[in-house]
Protein backbone atom coordinates (compact mmCIF):
# COMPACT_ATOMS: atom_id res chain seq x y z
CA UNK A 1 0.00 0.00 0.00
CA UNK A 2 3.01 2.32 0.03
CA UNK A 3 2.25 3.22 -3.59
CA UNK A 4 -1.17 4.55 -2.60
CA UNK A 5 0.28 6.43 0.36
CA UNK A 6 2.67 8.18 -2.02
CA UNK A 7 -0.24 8.96 -4.35
CA UNK A 8 -2.28 10.49 -1.52
CA UNK A 9 0.63 12.72 -0.51
CA UNK A 10 1.36 13.74 -4.11
CA UNK A 11 -1.67 16.05 -3.87
CA UNK A 12 -2.94 17.83 -6.95
CA UNK A 13 0.48 18.24 -8.56
CA UNK A 14 0.95 14.47 -8.91
CA UNK A 15 -2.46 13.80 -10.42
CA UNK A 16 -1.61 12.43 -13.88
CA UNK A 17 -3.67 9.49 -15.10
CA UNK A 18 -0.75 7.20 -15.90
CA UNK A 19 0.82 7.75 -12.48
CA UNK A 20 -2.51 7.23 -10.71
CA UNK A 21 -3.23 3.99 -12.54
CA UNK A 22 0.29 2.72 -11.93
CA UNK A 23 -0.02 3.33 -8.18
CA UNK A 24 -3.30 1.42 -7.94
CA UNK A 25 -2.09 -1.37 -10.19
CA UNK A 26 1.12 -1.94 -8.20
CA UNK A 27 -0.73 -1.91 -4.87
CA UNK A 28 -3.51 -4.26 -5.97
CA UNK A 29 -1.35 -6.79 -7.80
CA UNK A 30 0.74 -7.11 -4.68
CA UNK A 31 -2.16 -7.62 -2.24
CA UNK A 32 -5.13 -9.26 -4.02
CA UNK A 33 -5.80 -12.45 -5.94
CA UNK A 34 -6.31 -12.29 -9.72
CA UNK A 35 -6.41 -8.54 -10.04
CA UNK A 36 -6.44 -7.58 -13.74
CA UNK A 37 -4.21 -5.01 -15.41
CA UNK A 38 -5.59 -1.58 -14.50
CA UNK A 39 -2.79 0.61 -15.79
CA UNK A 40 -4.79 0.95 -18.99
CA UNK A 41 -8.52 1.54 -19.42
CA UNK A 42 -9.04 -2.17 -20.18
CA UNK A 43 -9.82 -4.05 -17.01
CA UNK A 44 -9.26 -7.62 -18.20
CA UNK A 45 -11.49 -9.83 -16.05
CA UNK A 46 -13.48 -6.71 -15.13
CA UNK A 47 -13.98 -7.72 -11.52
CA UNK A 48 -13.99 -4.00 -10.80
CA UNK A 49 -13.20 -0.79 -12.67
CA UNK A 50 -10.79 2.03 -11.93
CA UNK A 51 -12.04 5.44 -13.06
CA UNK A 52 -9.49 8.28 -13.24
CA UNK A 53 -10.38 11.88 -13.98
CA UNK A 54 -7.06 13.67 -14.34
CA UNK A 55 -8.39 17.03 -15.53
CA UNK A 56 -7.01 19.55 -13.04
CA UNK A 57 -7.98 22.79 -14.75
CA UNK A 58 -9.91 25.37 -12.75
CA UNK A 59 -13.42 24.28 -11.90
CA UNK A 60 -12.81 20.58 -12.58
CA UNK A 61 -13.05 17.90 -9.89
CA UNK A 62 -10.34 15.31 -10.50
CA UNK A 63 -10.70 11.95 -8.76
CA UNK A 64 -9.81 8.28 -8.84
CA UNK A 65 -12.59 5.82 -8.06
CA UNK A 66 -13.01 2.06 -7.77
CA UNK A 67 -16.45 1.23 -9.17
CA UNK A 68 -18.55 -1.74 -10.22
CA UNK A 69 -17.20 -3.60 -13.30
CA UNK A 70 -20.30 -3.28 -15.45
CA UNK A 71 -20.51 0.52 -15.36
CA UNK A 72 -19.70 2.66 -18.44
CA UNK A 73 -16.03 3.67 -18.79
CA UNK A 74 -16.88 7.37 -18.59
CA UNK A 75 -19.68 9.63 -17.45
CA UNK A 76 -22.00 9.04 -14.51
CA UNK A 77 -21.89 5.64 -12.78
CA UNK A 78 -23.80 3.91 -10.00
CA UNK A 79 -23.12 1.70 -6.99
CA UNK A 80 -20.57 1.61 -4.19
CA UNK A 81 -17.30 3.39 -4.89
CA UNK A 82 -13.98 4.00 -3.11
CA UNK A 83 -12.75 7.46 -4.11
CA UNK A 84 -9.65 9.66 -3.84
CA UNK A 85 -10.03 13.44 -4.30
CA UNK A 86 -6.92 15.63 -4.69
CA UNK A 87 -7.21 19.12 -3.14
CA UNK A 88 -8.70 22.04 -5.07
CA UNK A 89 -5.40 23.90 -5.26
CA UNK A 90 -1.77 22.87 -5.62
CA UNK A 91 0.36 23.08 -2.48
CA UNK A 92 2.01 26.40 -1.68
CA UNK A 93 5.10 24.61 -0.41
CA UNK A 94 4.46 25.04 3.32
CA UNK A 95 2.58 21.87 4.22
CA UNK A 96 1.42 19.20 1.75
CA UNK A 97 -2.32 18.83 1.31
CA UNK A 98 -3.10 15.14 0.80
CA UNK A 99 -5.96 13.61 -1.12
CA UNK A 100 -9.28 13.19 0.61
CA UNK A 101 -10.33 9.53 0.81
CA UNK A 102 -13.84 8.20 1.17
CA UNK A 103 -16.70 5.95 0.11
CA UNK A 104 -19.41 7.31 -2.16
CA UNK A 105 -22.63 6.30 -3.88
CA UNK A 106 -22.42 6.90 -7.64
CA UNK A 107 -24.44 9.74 -9.10
CA UNK A 108 -26.64 7.20 -10.96
CA UNK A 109 -27.83 5.69 -7.68
CA UNK A 110 -27.21 2.53 -5.68
CA UNK A 111 -27.58 -0.04 -8.48
CA UNK A 112 -25.87 -2.41 -9.10
CA UNK A 113 -24.72 -2.41 -5.45
CA UNK A 114 -28.04 -1.75 -3.77
CA UNK A 115 -27.81 -5.03 -1.86
CA UNK A 116 -24.37 -4.13 -0.51
CA UNK A 117 -25.27 -0.54 0.38
CA UNK A 118 -28.58 -1.57 1.93
CA UNK A 119 -27.07 -4.15 4.27
CA UNK A 120 -26.62 -3.02 7.88
CA UNK A 121 -23.15 -4.57 7.78
CA UNK A 122 -21.69 -2.20 5.20
CA UNK A 123 -22.67 0.91 7.14
CA UNK A 124 -21.54 -0.75 10.38
CA UNK A 125 -18.09 -1.52 8.98
CA UNK A 126 -17.64 2.00 7.63
CA UNK A 127 -18.62 3.47 10.99
CA UNK A 128 -16.17 1.16 12.77
CA UNK A 129 -13.33 2.17 10.44
CA UNK A 130 -14.10 5.86 11.03
CA UNK A 131 -14.20 5.34 14.79
CA UNK A 132 -10.93 3.40 14.64
CA UNK A 133 -9.22 6.23 12.78
CA UNK A 134 -10.57 8.85 15.19
CA UNK A 135 -9.13 6.82 18.05
CA UNK A 136 -5.65 6.88 16.49
CA UNK A 137 -5.52 10.65 16.93
CA UNK A 138 -3.67 10.94 13.61
CA UNK A 139 -6.48 11.58 11.13
CA UNK A 140 -7.85 15.11 11.09
CA UNK A 141 -11.37 14.05 10.06
CA UNK A 142 -12.97 10.61 10.20
CA UNK A 143 -16.74 10.54 9.65
CA UNK A 144 -19.32 8.00 8.49
CA UNK A 145 -22.96 8.53 7.57
CA UNK A 146 -25.39 6.45 9.59
CA UNK A 147 -27.16 5.20 6.46
CA UNK A 148 -25.22 5.23 3.15
CA UNK A 149 -28.46 5.01 1.17
CA UNK A 150 -29.65 8.43 2.42
CA UNK A 151 -28.27 10.39 -0.51
CA UNK A 152 -30.86 13.07 0.20
CA UNK A 153 -29.03 14.19 3.34
CA UNK A 154 -26.55 17.02 3.19
CA UNK A 155 -23.05 16.68 4.56
CA UNK A 156 -23.11 17.96 8.16
CA UNK A 157 -21.87 21.54 8.39
CA UNK A 158 -19.40 20.71 11.14
CA UNK A 159 -17.71 18.21 8.81
CA UNK A 160 -17.87 20.37 5.71
CA UNK A 161 -16.35 23.42 7.39
CA UNK A 162 -13.22 21.49 8.28
CA UNK A 163 -12.62 20.35 4.70
CA UNK A 164 -12.14 23.65 2.90
CA UNK A 165 -9.31 22.25 0.75
CA UNK A 166 -11.78 19.96 -1.07
CA UNK A 167 -14.82 22.22 -1.47
CA UNK A 168 -15.06 21.40 -5.19
CA UNK A 169 -15.47 17.70 -4.48
CA UNK A 170 -17.89 18.36 -1.61
CA UNK A 171 -20.01 20.70 -3.71
CA UNK A 172 -20.38 18.03 -6.40
CA UNK A 173 -20.47 14.83 -4.34
CA UNK A 174 -21.08 15.89 -0.73
CA UNK A 175 -24.52 14.29 -0.40
CA UNK A 176 -23.22 11.05 -1.93
CA UNK A 177 -20.22 10.64 0.37
CA UNK A 178 -20.93 8.30 3.27
CA UNK A 179 -17.39 7.83 4.60
CA UNK A 180 -14.81 10.63 4.75
CA UNK A 181 -11.22 10.28 5.94
CA UNK A 182 -8.87 13.26 5.91
CA UNK A 183 -5.27 12.02 6.19
CA UNK A 184 -2.70 13.82 8.36
CA UNK A 185 -1.06 16.73 6.57
CA UNK A 186 2.53 15.97 7.44
CA UNK A 187 3.95 12.75 6.07
CA UNK A 188 7.22 13.35 7.90
CA UNK A 189 5.84 11.77 11.06
CA UNK A 190 6.33 8.02 11.05
CA UNK A 191 2.93 7.37 12.56
CA UNK A 192 1.24 9.44 9.83
CA UNK A 193 2.39 7.20 7.00
CA UNK A 194 1.79 4.02 9.00
CA UNK A 195 -1.73 5.10 9.98
CA UNK A 196 -2.56 6.13 6.41
CA UNK A 197 -1.18 2.89 5.03
CA UNK A 198 -3.33 0.84 7.43
CA UNK A 199 -6.39 2.93 6.66
CA UNK A 200 -6.02 2.60 2.89
CA UNK A 201 -5.44 -1.15 3.17
CA UNK A 202 -8.58 -1.50 5.29
CA UNK A 203 -10.69 0.48 2.84
CA UNK A 204 -9.42 -1.49 -0.15
CA UNK A 205 -9.94 -4.76 1.75
CA UNK A 206 -13.51 -3.70 2.49
CA UNK A 207 -14.22 -2.76 -1.13
CA UNK A 208 -12.77 -6.00 -2.51
CA UNK A 209 -14.31 -8.20 0.18
CA UNK A 210 -17.75 -6.85 -0.74
CA UNK A 211 -16.97 -7.90 -4.33
CA UNK A 212 -15.66 -11.35 -3.39
CA UNK A 213 -12.03 -10.60 -4.27
CA UNK A 214 -9.66 -12.34 -1.88
CA UNK A 215 -6.46 -11.12 -0.27
CA UNK A 216 -3.32 -13.06 -1.18
CA UNK A 217 -2.08 -15.55 1.38
CA UNK A 218 1.07 -13.49 1.97
CA UNK A 219 -1.08 -10.56 3.12
CA UNK A 220 -3.81 -12.52 4.93
CA UNK A 221 -2.21 -11.96 8.35
CA UNK A 222 -2.06 -8.21 7.76
CA UNK A 223 -5.68 -8.15 6.57
CA UNK A 224 -6.78 -10.03 9.70
CA UNK A 225 -4.78 -7.63 11.88
CA UNK A 226 -6.47 -4.59 10.39
CA UNK A 227 -9.93 -6.13 10.48
CA UNK A 228 -9.45 -7.04 14.14
CA UNK A 229 -8.44 -3.45 14.93
CA UNK A 230 -11.55 -1.82 13.50
CA UNK A 231 -13.75 -4.68 14.70
CA UNK A 232 -12.60 -3.93 18.25
CA UNK A 233 -14.19 -0.49 17.81
CA UNK A 234 -17.39 -2.12 16.62
CA UNK A 235 -17.47 -4.33 19.72
CA UNK A 236 -15.55 -2.31 22.34
CA UNK A 237 -14.61 -3.97 25.58
CA UNK A 238 -15.27 -2.68 29.08
CA UNK A 239 -12.95 -3.36 31.99
CA UNK A 240 -13.10 -2.85 35.74
CA UNK A 241 -11.13 0.38 35.57
CA UNK A 242 -13.60 2.07 33.22
CA UNK A 243 -16.59 0.99 35.31
CA UNK A 244 -14.91 2.08 38.55
CA UNK A 245 -14.03 5.50 37.07
CA UNK A 246 -17.57 5.95 35.78
CA UNK A 247 -19.01 5.03 39.18
CA UNK A 248 -16.72 7.55 40.78
CA UNK A 249 -18.15 10.41 38.69
CA UNK A 250 -21.69 9.23 37.93
CA UNK A 251 -22.37 6.92 40.93
CA UNK A 252 -25.26 5.16 39.18
CA UNK A 253 -24.26 2.89 36.29
CA UNK A 254 -25.89 0.07 34.31
CA UNK A 255 -23.81 -2.39 32.27
CA UNK A 256 -25.97 -3.74 29.45
CA UNK A 257 -25.34 -6.43 26.88
CA UNK A 258 -26.45 -9.78 25.45
CA UNK A 259 -26.29 -12.95 27.54
CA UNK A 260 -22.90 -14.49 28.07
CA UNK A 261 -20.78 -11.34 27.96
CA UNK A 262 -19.78 -11.49 31.62
CA UNK A 263 -21.85 -8.61 33.01
CA UNK A 264 -22.43 -10.25 36.39
CA UNK A 265 -18.83 -11.41 36.62
CA UNK A 266 -17.63 -7.88 35.86
CA UNK A 267 -19.88 -6.46 38.58
CA UNK A 268 -18.53 -8.93 41.15
CA UNK A 269 -14.97 -8.10 40.14
CA UNK A 270 -15.59 -4.37 40.51
CA UNK A 271 -17.04 -4.98 43.99
CA UNK A 272 -14.11 -7.20 44.97
CA UNK A 273 -11.18 -5.27 43.51
CA UNK A 274 -12.35 -1.64 43.51
CA UNK A 275 -14.48 -1.58 46.67
CA UNK A 276 -12.58 -4.25 48.65
CA UNK A 277 -15.82 -6.20 48.99
CA UNK A 278 -17.60 -3.33 50.72
CA UNK A 279 -21.12 -3.74 49.41
CA UNK A 280 -23.84 -6.24 48.60
CA UNK A 281 -25.33 -8.00 45.59
CA UNK A 282 -29.05 -8.41 45.00
CA UNK A 283 -31.02 -9.62 41.99
CA UNK A 284 -34.18 -8.16 40.55
CA UNK A 285 -36.97 -10.36 39.18
CA UNK A 286 -40.61 -9.84 38.16
CA UNK A 287 -41.66 -10.21 41.82
CA UNK A 288 -39.43 -7.40 43.07
CA UNK A 289 -41.53 -4.62 44.57
CA UNK A 290 -41.16 -1.17 46.08
CA UNK A 291 -41.57 -2.75 49.51
CA UNK A 292 -38.73 -5.23 49.03
CA UNK A 293 -36.32 -2.69 47.53
CA UNK A 294 -37.15 0.58 49.32
CA UNK A 295 -39.16 -0.61 52.31
CA UNK A 296 -42.69 -1.32 53.47
CA UNK A 297 -44.83 -3.13 55.94
CA UNK A 298 -43.80 -6.68 56.79
CA UNK A 299 -45.34 -9.32 59.12
CA UNK A 300 -43.96 -10.21 62.51
CA UNK A 301 -45.22 -12.47 65.27
CA UNK A 302 -47.27 -10.45 67.73
CA UNK A 303 -48.28 -11.13 71.29
CA UNK A 304 -50.39 -14.20 71.76
CA UNK A 305 -49.04 -15.79 68.57
CA UNK A 306 -50.88 -13.48 66.21
CA UNK A 307 -49.38 -11.52 63.33
CA UNK A 308 -48.65 -7.83 63.36
CA UNK A 309 -47.17 -5.57 60.70
CA UNK A 310 -44.30 -3.16 61.10
CA UNK A 311 -42.11 -1.11 58.71
CA UNK A 312 -39.28 -3.27 57.33
CA UNK A 313 -36.32 -1.64 55.51
CA UNK A 314 -35.69 -2.85 51.96
CA UNK A 315 -32.40 -3.49 50.21
CA UNK A 316 -31.78 0.18 49.42
CA UNK A 317 -32.39 1.34 52.99
CA UNK A 318 -30.10 -1.38 54.29
CA UNK A 319 -27.39 -0.35 51.84
CA UNK A 320 -27.77 3.29 52.92
CA UNK A 321 -27.36 2.40 56.57
CA UNK A 322 -24.33 0.20 55.85
CA UNK A 323 -22.71 3.02 53.86
CA UNK A 324 -23.38 5.57 56.61
CA UNK A 325 -21.84 3.29 59.21
CA UNK A 326 -18.42 3.71 57.54
CA UNK A 327 -18.40 7.08 55.74
CA UNK A 328 -14.69 6.82 54.98
CA UNK A 329 -15.23 3.94 52.50
CA UNK A 330 -17.25 3.76 49.32
CA UNK A 331 -20.08 1.24 49.34
CA UNK A 332 -21.40 -0.53 46.23
CA UNK A 333 -24.90 -1.90 45.77
CA UNK A 334 -24.95 -4.31 42.81
CA UNK A 335 -28.36 -4.95 41.24
CA UNK A 336 -28.12 -7.94 38.94
CA UNK A 337 -30.71 -8.27 36.13
CA UNK A 338 -32.00 -4.78 36.86
CA UNK A 339 -34.38 -4.83 33.89
CA UNK A 340 -36.28 -7.91 35.06
CA UNK A 341 -38.31 -5.69 37.39
CA UNK A 342 -40.40 -2.64 36.55
CA UNK A 343 -37.83 -0.14 37.79
CA UNK A 344 -40.17 2.84 37.72
CA UNK A 345 -42.56 1.11 40.11
CA UNK A 346 -39.79 -0.37 42.24
CA UNK A 347 -38.15 3.03 42.78
CA UNK A 348 -41.32 5.03 43.20
CA UNK A 349 -40.63 8.53 44.53
CA UNK A 350 -37.07 7.43 45.40
CA UNK A 351 -36.15 7.98 41.75
CA UNK A 352 -35.49 11.60 42.74
CA UNK A 353 -32.53 10.43 44.84
CA UNK A 354 -30.69 8.94 41.87
CA UNK A 355 -29.22 12.19 40.64
CA UNK A 356 -25.43 12.34 40.29
CA UNK A 357 -23.98 15.29 42.16
CA UNK A 358 -27.11 15.77 44.28
CA UNK A 359 -26.44 14.04 47.62
CA UNK A 360 -28.61 16.32 49.78
CA UNK A 361 -31.97 15.23 48.36
CA UNK A 362 -34.46 13.28 50.46
CA UNK A 363 -37.95 11.86 50.01
CA UNK A 364 -40.72 11.42 52.57
CA UNK A 365 -41.58 7.81 53.42
CA UNK A 366 -45.02 6.44 54.19
CA UNK A 367 -43.85 4.92 57.48
CA UNK A 368 -41.36 5.57 60.25
CA UNK A 369 -38.62 2.96 59.86
CA UNK A 370 -36.50 2.02 62.85
CA UNK A 371 -33.02 3.55 62.49
CA UNK A 372 -34.05 5.44 59.35
CA UNK A 373 -37.00 7.61 60.25
CA UNK A 374 -39.68 8.80 57.89
CA UNK A 375 -37.37 10.20 55.19
CA UNK A 376 -34.78 8.63 52.93
CA UNK A 377 -31.62 10.06 51.38
CA UNK A 378 -28.64 8.42 49.71
CA UNK A 379 -25.28 8.87 51.46
CA UNK A 380 -22.58 10.36 49.20
CA UNK A 381 -20.41 7.24 49.54
CA UNK A 382 -23.09 4.88 48.13
CA UNK A 383 -22.77 3.83 44.47
CA UNK A 384 -25.15 1.61 42.49
CA UNK A 385 -24.11 -0.75 39.67
CA UNK A 386 -26.76 -2.61 37.69
CA UNK A 387 -26.52 -5.28 35.00
CA UNK A 388 -29.05 -5.50 32.20
CA UNK A 389 -29.62 -8.29 29.68
CA UNK A 390 -30.32 -6.61 26.35
CA UNK A 391 -31.82 -9.84 24.98
CA UNK A 392 -34.60 -9.92 27.59
CA UNK A 393 -37.43 -8.03 25.91
CA UNK A 394 -40.08 -9.08 28.42
CA UNK A 395 -39.45 -6.10 30.70
CA UNK A 396 -37.15 -3.29 29.61
CA UNK A 397 -36.03 0.02 31.07
CA UNK A 398 -37.94 2.43 28.88
CA UNK A 399 -38.65 5.25 31.30
CA UNK A 400 -36.71 8.29 30.11
CA UNK A 401 -36.45 9.59 33.68
CA UNK A 402 -34.74 6.36 34.70
CA UNK A 403 -32.38 6.35 31.73
CA UNK A 404 -31.34 9.93 32.42
CA UNK A 405 -30.24 9.09 35.94
CA UNK A 406 -28.15 6.02 35.12
CA UNK A 407 -25.10 5.90 32.87
CA UNK A 408 -25.55 2.98 30.46
CA UNK A 409 -22.41 1.17 29.31
CA UNK A 410 -22.68 -1.50 26.56
CA UNK A 411 -20.72 -4.71 27.00
CA UNK A 412 -20.24 -6.69 23.80
CA UNK A 413 -18.86 -10.17 23.08
CA UNK A 414 -15.07 -10.15 23.09
CA UNK A 415 -13.27 -11.97 20.31
CA UNK A 416 -10.01 -12.00 22.30
CA UNK A 417 -11.62 -14.02 25.10
CA UNK A 418 -12.74 -16.73 22.68
CA UNK A 419 -9.31 -16.81 21.02
CA UNK A 420 -7.66 -17.27 24.41
CA UNK A 421 -10.00 -19.78 26.04
CA UNK A 422 -11.97 -21.49 23.27
CA UNK A 423 -10.94 -24.35 21.03
CA UNK A 424 -10.58 -24.27 17.26
CA UNK A 425 -14.18 -25.22 16.56
CA UNK A 426 -15.52 -22.65 18.99
CA UNK A 427 -13.39 -19.95 17.41
CA UNK A 428 -14.77 -20.92 14.00
CA UNK A 429 -18.34 -20.84 15.31
CA UNK A 430 -17.88 -17.49 17.06
CA UNK A 431 -16.30 -15.90 13.98
CA UNK A 432 -19.06 -17.22 11.70
CA UNK A 433 -21.87 -16.02 13.99
CA UNK A 434 -20.24 -12.64 14.59
CA UNK A 435 -19.87 -12.06 10.85
CA UNK A 436 -23.49 -13.03 10.40
CA UNK A 437 -24.66 -10.47 12.98
CA UNK A 438 -22.30 -7.77 11.71
CA UNK A 439 -23.52 -8.21 8.13
CA UNK A 440 -27.26 -8.62 8.65
CA UNK A 441 -28.43 -7.50 12.10
CA UNK A 442 -30.19 -4.18 12.49
CA UNK A 443 -29.30 -1.85 15.38
CA UNK A 444 -31.57 -3.62 17.88
CA UNK A 445 -30.72 -7.15 16.79
CA UNK A 446 -26.98 -6.43 16.93
CA UNK A 447 -27.26 -6.18 20.71
CA UNK A 448 -28.41 -9.83 20.74
CA UNK A 449 -25.13 -11.31 19.50
CA UNK A 450 -24.47 -14.13 22.00
CA UNK A 451 -21.63 -13.45 24.39
CA UNK A 452 -18.21 -15.05 24.41
CA UNK A 453 -19.05 -17.37 27.33
CA UNK A 454 -21.07 -19.53 24.91
CA UNK A 455 -17.87 -20.27 22.96
CA UNK A 456 -15.29 -21.18 25.61
CA UNK A 457 -15.47 -24.98 25.43
CA UNK A 458 -12.45 -27.01 24.23
CA UNK A 459 -12.72 -28.98 21.00
CA UNK A 460 -13.78 -32.23 22.67
CA UNK A 461 -16.81 -30.49 24.22
CA UNK A 462 -17.57 -28.01 21.47
CA UNK A 463 -20.44 -29.91 19.82
CA UNK A 464 -22.18 -30.53 23.14
CA UNK A 465 -21.83 -26.88 24.18
CA UNK A 466 -23.11 -25.58 20.86
CA UNK A 467 -26.08 -27.94 20.95
CA UNK A 468 -27.11 -27.56 24.59
CA UNK A 469 -26.15 -23.95 25.33
CA UNK A 470 -26.01 -21.85 22.16
CA UNK A 471 -28.73 -23.49 20.07
CA UNK A 472 -31.55 -22.99 22.65
CA UNK A 473 -30.73 -19.27 22.74
CA UNK A 474 -30.78 -18.96 18.94
CA UNK A 475 -33.98 -21.03 18.75
CA UNK A 476 -35.57 -18.58 21.20
CA UNK A 477 -34.43 -15.63 19.07
CA UNK A 478 -36.09 -17.27 16.05
CA UNK A 479 -39.29 -18.13 17.93
CA UNK A 480 -39.68 -14.61 19.30
CA UNK A 481 -38.90 -12.97 15.95
CA UNK A 482 -35.88 -11.10 17.31
CA UNK A 483 -33.81 -11.99 14.22
CA UNK A 484 -36.63 -11.99 11.66
CA UNK A 485 -34.61 -9.95 9.19
CA UNK A 486 -31.94 -12.65 8.85
CA UNK A 487 -33.68 -15.78 10.15
CA UNK A 488 -32.49 -17.91 7.23
CA UNK A 489 -28.87 -17.06 7.98
CA UNK A 490 -29.34 -17.97 11.65
CA UNK A 491 -30.98 -21.26 10.70
CA UNK A 492 -28.11 -22.04 8.35
CA UNK A 493 -25.64 -21.35 11.16
CA UNK A 494 -27.53 -23.76 13.43
CA UNK A 495 -27.49 -26.43 10.74
CA UNK A 496 -23.75 -25.95 10.24
CA UNK A 497 -22.50 -25.63 13.81
CA UNK A 498 -25.22 -26.55 16.29
CA UNK A 499 -27.28 -29.29 14.63
CA UNK A 500 -28.26 -32.34 16.64
CA UNK A 501 -25.58 -35.01 16.23
CA UNK A 502 -26.06 -38.73 16.72
CA UNK A 503 -22.62 -38.94 18.31
CA UNK A 504 -23.73 -36.47 20.94
CA UNK A 505 -26.73 -38.63 21.80
CA UNK A 506 -24.49 -41.70 22.01
CA UNK A 507 -22.07 -39.95 24.37
CA UNK A 508 -24.95 -38.95 26.59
Amino acid sequence: MDQLVDLVYSGRSGWQEAAVRRAFSDAFRERYVKVPDIESRSNGERRFQLRVNSHIEAGATPFAALVAPDQPPSGPYGGMSLVFFPPDQADDGSEPTPCLVGMVVGTHGMAPDDLILGKPGHARKCAAIAQWQRATGVFRTAWAKQDPTRTDLRLPDVIRKGLSAWQGALDEYGQLLYLILEPPRSEERADSRAALRDCLASLCDLFFDERGIETKAAHARDAHRLRDQWLDHLLPGVDETRIANLLRYRRFVVVEGPPGTGKTRLAYEVLRTRYDGCGRVIQFHPGTTYESFIGGLGPRTGSGGGLAFEPVPGHLMQACEAARSDPGRRYLLVIDEINRADLSKVLGEAILLFEPGESDRSVRLAYDFAGVGDSLSLPPNLDVLGTMNSADRSIAILDIAVRRRFAFVPLYPQRSVVEQHGGTRMNEAFTALLRLFVEHAGPEAMSLMPGHSYFLAPDDRADAALQTQLRPLLDEYLAQGYVAGFANEVKAFIDTFAATRSALSADA
